[in-house]
């Protein structure tokens, strides 16, 4: 793997883990000579690591913790037990009241900046106005909003009243949304009028009355005046405009003290062949991880300013709130990373003097797709990170960031998910950046690649499993009252070991990693393992392609059958010559065995509302399995695409 970052020495020695690494030294007599034996000291000592969090963040905790940590049998674990704090009062420990904490963009220019002395004033309105409807620990708050500071505000309120926070982007239809609220009996609703994507508005009035219809345990229902500032004239008299709330002053910020293990908001699986999974995080348990990779892993400091290009809908969103606990400012961009042009997310980083810039690793790979040259158009000259998730990062990509956007920024490709609100691998400061390669695993996070045997193995495919407990990882599923459909989850193929679902190959050499994509969607061809980054990788590089899609079908008496699925540029038409670029592409970088039997093209790809690639389910849509038990239709974000799909598998 090709070298393309080195950390200074100065880098290194100013970074939030070099720190961390002295203080261990000065409290525990503790020394590494390399992130790997810290790393390994974590996993080895897991109650002496995350206690050591407590102490080196200075966790306020309005009650002692009796012990760190009891039982080590995931998923029975509870932690801190006793301990009770609050993560909104972490955040405004951080406050510097003349000091921009929150910058707003929108994609028709529209912008705000909030100071931490605003925002706190602006947190202490909703948070009085939610007592006034009632809402205590326990109680559900759920919004339907763009990422404005609206949606942080409304969060940081319900969490300092030790209520559970749970959001959807407004792209979402109503019946994904109801799917999900549903499920944990909300009190208010908090909901956006609409939303513009390409400068093109999108009406929610009707959804959201819809929405509201479908919540019967609703006491009240917020609006924001997104499109139209008379909005609430559509709405019955049991709507408040947010406007007015947030104006008004509200009693003076508290901070009601829960249970370390209390639980502190809601996600959601893409819920693509089912019912979202309603995944429950704790206070705690989120609270010591996002201070332990903002800090360590994304090395955000004060003052500096956190960007990640994302929705209310995903995780990222709830992961990029986590930047104000290290006293730096959140970016938020509401509307298309490419309005109104390609290049628009570049000359935000600009104008918005922006030090660290989150993505998804499919924006990076449409801007070297589009050969965008972002070093030669704009400065960058602040940017210092690009992180980058959703997605394995192909090796092209890597290449592309260093020889198109910057060659001095640090790359930190991450990987992880919703289950647990963070990654489990991803950046350090102490290592190189090599092509293809997410640099570390994160601190506390013991996680092995597991042949067919269940053994570690390294420098092969393996399954990625993580066989000890983090803080992070759910309290419980809502509604799931023995644990059945967690354990389900995670736990069914390892016990008391957690299997994500993806495939990786960790390199022995450079302690680097390589995720293959999911597991549940591996190409096995013949015994022979395949990552479906592997394949898309190669499909990258062929100029006529945009995007693609493989599957791999098991069928009766030992045969296989393996299309790829392309969709082409504008202009562009599937020929032999095509065709016979893509199979040469994929024999050169790998074998013979990760060429298809056969490549359709296709209008598009199917895509969750979050930006996955719907492998697993279109999977089963070929091997015939009932559509509705497949695939959800309402969880997607182009479902006009599937009927292909559904009429090619009748001719398999």
């Amino acid at each position: 793997m090709k070298k393309l970052w080195q950390p200074s020495k100065l880098f290194k020695e100013h970074s939030h883990l070099q720190t961390y690494c002295n203080w261990l030294k000065d409290h525990k007599n503790l020394t590494f000579d390399s992130y790997e034996q810290l790393w390994q000291w974590s996993i080895s000592n897991t109650e002496a690591f995350w206690e050591s969090l407590w102490y080196y963040f200075k966790i306020t905790s309005h009650t002692p913790y009796k012990k760190v940590l009891s039982g080590y049998n995931m998923p029975n674990c509870k932690w801190f037990e006793g301990a009770t704090l609050n993560y909104s009062e972490h955040i405004f420990k951080q406050i510097q009241p003349n000091k921009t904490a929150i910058f707003f963009k929108n994609e028709l220019g529209k912008q705000t900046k909030i100071t931490w002395a605003q925002l706190k004033e602006k947190v202490a309105a909703m948070a009085s106005y939610l007592k006034t409807l009632g809402v205590k620990k326990n109680d559900c708050v759920v919004a339907f909003l763009p990422n404005v500071p609206e949606a942080t505000i409304a969060f940081l309120a319900t969490n300092a009243l030790g209520a559970v926070w749970s959001s959807t982007s407004p792209d979402f239809g109503t019946e994904s949304v109801v799917n999900r609220f549903s499920q944990i009996k909300p009190k208010v609703l908090i909901a956006t009028d609409g939303y513009t994507y390409n400068s093109k508005p999108f009406d929610k009035t009707n959804t959201v009355k819809a929405i509201i219809a479908a919540l019967p345990t609703l006491k009240k229902v917020i609006i924001q005046p997104y499109l139209n500032e008379n909005a609430l004239n559509y709405f019955d008299e049991n709507c408040e405009n947010i406007n007015t709330i947030l104006n008004k002053k509200g009693e003076e910020l508290t901070f009601t003290p829960v249970d370390f293990n209390h639980p502190m908001w809601v996600l959601y699986s893409s819920g693509t062949t089912g019912l979202p999974k309603a995944i429950v995080h704790s206070h705690g348990g989120i609270l010591l991880e996002h201070y332990k990779y903002m800090a360590f892993h994304n090395n955000v400091h004060e003052n500096e300013r956190f960007f990640w290009f994302t929705t209310t809908g995903w995780m990222m969103w709830n992961f990029l709130q986590s930047a104000l606990l290290m006293g730096a400012s959140i970016v938020l961009y509401d509307g298309s990373p490419t309005y109104p042009n390609f290049d628009a997310l570049w000359t935000f980083t600009d104008n918005l003097q922006i030090n660290h810039f989150g993505t998804s690793a499919p924006y990076l790979v449409a801007n070297m797709k589009k050969e965008l040259t972002p070093k030669k158009t704009h400065k960058l000259n602040t940017l210092k990170s690009i992180s980058s998730t959703g997605a394995p990062l192909p090796t092209e990509a890597f290449h592309y960031v260093y020889n198109n956007i910057k060659h001095d920024v640090w790359l930190c490709s991450m990987a992880g998910g919703t289950d647990v609100c963070t990654a489990f691998v991803g950046g350090t400061p102490f290592y190189a950046v090599h092509a293809g390669e997410i640099q570390c695993r994160a601190l506390g996070v013991s996680l092995f690649a597991l042949d067919d045997l269940g053994k570690p193995i390294e420098d092969n495919l393996g399954e990625m499993v993580i066989d000890k407990p983090m803080p992070s990882m759910p309290i419980y599923f809502w509604n799931d009252k023995d644990n059945s459909r967690y354990k389900a989850s995670y736990f069914e193929d390892y016990p008391g070991k957690w299997r994500h679902g993806d495939f990786i190959k960790i390199n022995s050499e450079t302690n680097g990693l390589i995720i293959y994509g999911r597991s549940d969607a591996t190409l096995n061809r013949h015994g022979i393992r395949i990552g479906t980054s592997e394949i898309y990788s190669a499909v990258n590089k062929i100029n006529a392609i945009e995007d693609a899609l493989i599957i791999n079908l098991e069928l009766e008496g030992g045969k296989h059958y393996m299309p790829l699925f392309v969709k082409l540029k504008q202009g562009f038409k599937l020929n032999d010559s095509v065709k016979k670029d893509i199979c040469n592409q994929l024999k050169n970088d790998y074998s013979p065995r990760h060429v298809p039997d056969e490549i359709i093209e296709v209008a598009d790809i199917p895509y969750t509302i979050s930006g996955k690639k719907m492998e697993a389910p279109i999977k089963k849509i070929l091997l015939k399995m009932p559509v509705e038990k497949s695939i959800n239709i309402d969880a997607m974000r182009n479902p006009e695409c599937v009927d292909f799909y559904i009429d090619f598998a009748k001719n398999i």
